[in-house]
């Protein structure tokens, strides 16, 4: 049975709330990644100043997601390439 790494709190600062996080990740790594969805929620909120939290929230989920999900298509569309080049490489070698 693998032993589970330590859990950490952190409380960091978005949009002006507090919250403490508990997770396994460094420290760094979760201030890291408070700080980039505080700019992310502080971008959205400059364009839509008249939404509430809740929604600014949701909308900066929403666009977090949709970049995560081009990111990932784009990491597939290269991993594909590679091994399609990589086998063409093979095949080349193969046949030298």
């Amino acid at each position: 049975m693998s032993q589970q790494p330590p859990k950490t709190r952190t409380t960091v600062d978005i949009y002006g709330q507090q919250y403490s996080i508990v997770g396994t990740e460094s420290t760094s790594h979760i201030r890291l990644v408070a700080s980039m969805v505080d700019d992310k929620m502080r971008d959205i909120g400059a364009k839509n100043p008249y939404l509430d939290i809740n929604k600014l929230a949701v909308l900066t989920a929403v666009n977090v997601v949709h970049e995560y999900l081009k990111l990932k298509e784009d990491y597939e569309l290269v991993e594909k390439e590679l091994k399609h080049y990589l086998e063409n490489e093979k095949d080349w070698t193969n046949n030298a």
